[in-house]
Order: C-alpha cells, then structure tokens, then sequence
C-alpha cells in the first residue's frame, strides 16, 4: 500500500475553457478572445493550490477521450503528483465567460459522462491502494452515480484511519455525513438543509455546525459565508474571520482555494485559527484573478497580514 500525506480525489472533473467577450446579443454572433484552457475539478483545484504554497499532494482523478488527454497535459504542465483513473467516456468540459463592458462573469458547467460498473469498482479499489494522512474528496458526482457513491469511499478510508475532508453538496453531501468524516465545508444555505430548517443567519452557525458534530457527523465544520468571510467550527473552539476587502474579478475556484489552503495548513501543523485564516485568504486571494487561474501566493501572504 502506498503512503501519501495528501491525496485528492475528482471523480467528476472537467476541462474548463475561459474567454472574454464584448455585447451580450441574443440570435447575433458574439465574438470571443483567444480561449484559455484550465485542468478543473474540485479536488484538482485543491492539489493546485497546495502546490500554490509549496506543499505536494497526490491528484486522483478520473480521465477519458481526448477532452481528458488535454485534461492530463494541463495538470502534468502544473508538475502535480496524480495517478489516473482511465474511463472510456470523455471528460466533461466547463465555459466561463466574461463581458468586458459590465464585467459581468457567466459560467457553464455541464454534467460529467456515466461510469460503467467496472470504473466505478476501480475508484473504489483506487483508494483501498491508497494510505494517506488526509483524503480531500472533492466536487460533484458524474451522471448515473448513486448518492451514497463518496460515503463508500469515506468509508474505505476511514478503515485505514484517513482523516476524510468532503467539498459536495446535497444529497452526496448528507449521505457521507451518515459515516462522519473529519471536515466538511458546507456553505450558510447547505448547513441549513443538512440540519432541516429553511435558512440560517448567521448568529444561528455556530449552534447548527455543534449540531453536526454533536452527531458524529463531522469533528470540524467550516461554513463558508461568501464575502463575510468563514466561521470553522469544533466541539471546542470556534473561530470567525472576516474576508478581507478586495477588487473581486472572479469567483471560479475561491472555494477549492480555500480548501487547499486549510489541508496544507493541517500538513504543516498549524493550530485551528491559522487554518481557517489562511484558508479565508487563500479564497479572497482567488476572487482576485480572472478564470480559473485560482490565486497568487504573494495575495494569500498580503492578505494574512491584514487580518
């Protein structure tokens, strides 16, 4: 069995294109510039902003057609760790585009292609091969795939006392919850239909995440309240930080940053307030740049010192 610190896993990842482009005109053709090609997926993202703040992880993600082939050079240009899950359907593609003139972002996401019952046993026995400290299990499940698909794999690791970290929403997020994983990071609207109400404000987080982990479902929870920042919280502690205040150009991977930046800070050891501060500027950093470019370093060390 291999041992590993960091491993990320992106079942559904997608070759994401970005542009810029001039009018928005329905029924005319609208001219765009030259595209920008990203490797993009939740738990990919994660491993590239890890690599961002000089840490490593291993990059798990699934790959197949020549949408995956040019997936594959992009993350192999980023000179991350992975090991690939060759499928026979393509790679899902993403299109995120930009008017300049009301600086306006508009994002297409599309669904990511069925699994046969054969690639889905190999994910699985992909991280029965794995031993590693943290398993980042991260982003949106692919066509067909059962709800319960992410809480087998927390279960696997689990056996082998991998602390599990889950990015996902609905059903697959309630369902993981079921086995309890390490940390979740449901944003304000997600944490109020994990615990059954209608809404939340923001004084009323801190007692619904409690709730969850008074239920075993997650030793940390971390809410993610937009441009106010991040509440993380434990049977112990609880910590908020404000966002710090900046020019926002995008938002494409702001929370992918911010899970990448909290799992290397657990690498490094940090205590629960660096965690959830470097993991807020790592976010805010992200919302700095255009398209999926996630965020500068010398932005995430700025921003720290603001805060």
């Amino acid at each position: 069995m291999e041992s590993l610190q960091i491993v990320t896993l992106t079942i559904n990842p997608s070759l994401d294109k970005s542009t810029h482009f001039t009018g928005l005109i329905a029924e005319q053709k609208i001219r765009c510039e030259k595209p920008r090609y990203d490797a993009g997926g939740g738990g990919i993202n994660v491993s590239k902003a890890i690599s961002k703040l000089g840490g490593n992880s291993t990059c798990v993600y699934t790959s197949g057609g020549s949408s995956g082939e040019m997936l594959e050079d992009l993350i192999a240009n980023e000179k991350l760790e992975s090991r690939v899950i060759k499928i026979k359907n393509w790679t899902r593609e993403n299109f995120i585009a930009f008017e300049n003139t009301s600086k306006a972002q508009y994002r297409f996401g599309f669904p990511g292609n069925e699994f046969s019952d054969a690639e889905k046993d190999k994910i699985l026995q992909t991280i029965k091969e794995l031993k590693t400290d943290y398993l980042v299990i991260s982003g949106s499940l692919n066509e067909g795939l059962p709800s319960d698909f992410y809480k087998k794999i927390a279960a696997i690791a689990k056996e082998s006392n991998v602390k599990v970290i889950v990015d996902t929403s609905g059903e697959a997020l309630k369902k993981v919850l079921e086995t309890g994983v390490y940390l979740i990071k449901p944003n304000i609207g997600e944490l109020a239909k994990l615990i059954g109400v209608e809404r939340l404000e923001l004084p009323d987080v801190e007692k619904a995440a409690k709730q969850l982990i008074e239920n075993k479902s997650a030793e940390i929870v971390v809410v993610s309240l937009g441009a106010d920042g991040a509440i993380l919280v434990t049977k112990d502690e609880t910590h908020l930080v404000k966002a710090p205040k900046v020019e926002k150009k995008s938002t494409v991977g702001a929370g992918d940053s911010m899970v990448g930046g909290m799992v290397w800070a657990f690498s490094q050891n940090k205590i629960l307030k660096e965690v959830i501060q470097i993991g807020v500027c790592c976010g805010t950093a992200a919302t700095m740049n255009e398209g999926t470019q996630l965020f500068k370093v010398e932005d995430v060390m700025r921003l720290l010192k603001e805060i």
